[in-house]
């Protein structure tokens, strides 16, 4: 296959994660094996996808805050300790055994898949909330930053999972801060990646821009459709993503 259709190839599933990712999270899933089918080999194609998803996460992230279903300065601080749990995942990654967590993974999805699919009054409705904000921000979030640094897939449903279930939140708004929390944590994995690891940036850029614009129409989307759109999509992704766990 020529270098350029690859690379084209390459850019249109960054387009397709981006706008997955936005609305249900698991864009990962597509980029990260399209890079290994690309034949860029596993260490540059984590880089180069931690990369190009802070387009996509940083994309949607603007075009909720743009539609008021985030207010960015209330959870800055909550960013910064998802950027920090992430660093600090990334830095244990190179030492922490990681058979167990890519084992345990899928189930945890499927289990969160069910949550979505089975729970009842799930809506774009607040409901009562079950943990402090302080006590969400600095347990919940870096748990789940240091996740995404340490291993990643399925970091978006783990967040969306923890501000339905624990803060309460409505579908859409979960999903709209889940994304600002990810790109916190992108940001943090990827600064301690680009300076130990190799990324390939002109790919990396090139998918970057297609994230951007698949996430903005990703995130239109969910604010249009809403629970509707959210809960089946995100039902869909985390199976699909435990089942490309289990088979890989």
């Amino acid at each position: 296959m020529p270098l350029d259709l690859v690379f084209l190839l390459l850019v249109g599933a960054a387009f397709l994660a981006g706008f997955i990712d936005a609305i249900a999270g698991g864009g990962g899933m597509i980029t990260v094996p399209a890079l290994l089918l690309g034949g860029v080999d596993p260490l540059t194609a984590l880089g180069t996808n931690k990369l190009q998803s802070l387009f996509g996460s940083g994309s949607a992230t603007i075009a909720y805050a743009r539609k008021g279903h985030v207010k960015l300065g209330t959870l800055l601080p909550a960013g910064l300790l998802s950027a920090a749990g992430s660093a600090g995942g990334a830095l244990l990654a190179t030492a922490l055994p990681l058979d167990l967590l890519r084992t345990l993974l899928p189930f945890l999805l499927i289990a969160i898949a069910l949550y979505f699919a089975f729970k009842p009054g799930l809506s774009d409705v607040d409901r009562e909330r079950r943990i402090s904000p302080r006590r969400f921000a600095l347990v919940v979030v870096p748990l789940i930053g240091a996740y995404d640094g340490l291993f990643g897939p399925g970091t978006g449903s783990f967040f969306m999972l923890a501000f339905v279930g624990l803060a309460g939140y409505g579908v859409l708004k979960a999903t709209a801060h889940t994304k600002f929390l990810n790109f916190a944590s992108n940001v943090g994995g990827f600064l301690v990646f680009a300076s130990v690891g190799t990324i390939h940036w002109q790919l990396g850029f090139a998918m970057g821009l297609a994230q951007f614009i698949g996430a903005r129409v990703g995130a239109a989307s969910a604010m249009r459709f809403g629970s509707k759109l959210i809960r089946p999509l995100l039902v869909t992704v985390c199976i699909a993503l435990a089942v490309r766990l289990l088979w890989a």
